[in-house]
């Protein structure tokens, strides 16, 4: 059976999750969790290539999107990830996360490893992780941020952010039009948001990455900041079987460039568990 896309509100502690899901309603689920720079409109490229044949179940973190939330000091990403997985009746899922998602995914399968089937994990973060030293560039625009914070300029933060994260340090320009756009809008209403509260400690999973047991596929690019490539090969090493695809000419969000391989490599992955 096939369904076409639909978008509701799920109701959490706080707030209103906005939830998007499109495919067969009786495909494998896979859940696409977001980085801390975009909402849920950055899989529309990986949607369209996973096609109509699984179920792809997305929805906008608090802070991001239309997502809505009120102070709430103690949420948990792991807990509205997993009431997305419940309101779909999906038991597990196949998560497909980067960045900020990468980490709640990791902590969901440290945490409820029966709700994840598999693990797709693009530049993720990792709870626990050792602090980043940065190299001069990464540094400066740190630096640069942090005055644009200072005079409340957020369209000057997120053009920073947009070379930090979309076109990778010292390569602004770097990507084209469609995904700037969508890139600066997305960031642009997040830096906006207002603050949901402090979120609960789910996990502390550097530490804990070998203790997970499911299929695991790490991509990273290779334009991204150098501790976030570390981050994405210990993960790749230390997690049991894991697979890891290096792509030489992408950022921190290779789905959003719509990155052939990047694309190619996950509906890969994901079709070949789908089928089993």
């Amino acid at each position: 059976m096939t369904a076409g896309t639909a978008t509701s509100m799920l109701a959490v502690p706080g707030g209103r999750l906005a939830v998007e899901e499109s495919g067969a309603a009786d495909g494998a689920p896979v859940l696409l969790i977001h980085a801390g720079v975009t909402d849920r409109r950055s899989w529309a490229g990986l949607v369209d290539v996973l096609g109509p044949s699984v179920r792809s179940i997305r929805y906008d973190a608090r802070g991001f999107g239309e997502t809505t939330t009120e102070p709430h000091d103690g949420w948990s990403p792991v807990e509205d990830a997993r009431a997305v997985l419940d309101a779909a009746a999906a038991d597990a899922a196949i998560i497909v996360a980067c960045s900020m998602g990468g980490r709640t995914a990791i902590d969901l399968a440290l945490v409820a490893p029966g709700r994840v089937r598999a693990l797709v994990l693009i530049a993720p973060a990792i709870s626990g992780s050792p602090a980043p030293e940065l190299d001069d560039v990464t540094a400066e625009l740190d630096r640069r941020g942090d005055a644009a914070i200072e005079q409340g300029d957020l369209a000057e933060l997120n053009r920073i952010e947009a070379e930090l994260w979309l076109d990778g340090p010292g390569r602004a320009g770097r990507v084209g039009k469609e995904a700037r756009e969508l890139f600066l809008a997305m960031n642009g209403a997040a830096l906006a948001a207002d603050d949901p509260g402090a979120r609960a400690q789910d996990a502390v999973a550097w530490p804990c990455l070998g203790e997970i047991r499911v299929p695991t596929l790490v991509l990273v690019g290779a334009l991204d900041l150098p501790h976030v490539r570390a981050a994405a090969r210990h993960a790749a090493t230390t997690i049991p079987g894991a697979a890891l695809v290096e792509l030489e000419d992408a950022a921190h969000l290779p789905h959003l460039e719509r990155h052939a391989v990047a694309l190619s490599e996950i509906a890969a992955f994901v079709h070949r568990l789908a089928e089993v």
